[in-house]
């Protein structure tokens, strides 16, 4: 696909990007995402430079990437288990067929 040039509102500045055009709809969302979670910040704390709500945006953001990576690996960890004991089970059903 090509590239793009759009213009993304992040905190209330106008920043230039380019984009593939593939990405450009999981970029809008994620500045949507970004800005609604500024302005949460924002109603709950007395900060007068958005730059620090930025910051306590990315540190949400890069938690939750973390969080979900821990629980990405948990998952596969399990997942692996069990299909272990499947290919067990299956080893063990042919066994008994010859």
């Amino acid at each position: 696909m090509g590239e793009k040039s759009v213009k993304i509102n992040i905190a209330g500045r106008i920043y230039p990007i380019k984009v593939d055009t593939t990405e450009e709809a999981f970029v809008n969302e994620a500045a949507e995402l970004i800005n609604k979670r500024v302005t949460s910040l924002e109603k709950g704390f007395v900060v007068k430079d958005k730059q620090d709500l930025l910051a306590l945006t990315a540190l949400q953001f890069a938690t939750q990437y973390l969080e979900s990576q821990t629980k990405v690996y948990e998952d596969k960890d399990g997942l692996l288990a069990r299909l272990t004991e499947v290919d067990d089970l299956l080893d063990a059903q042919l066994a008994k067929s010859r």
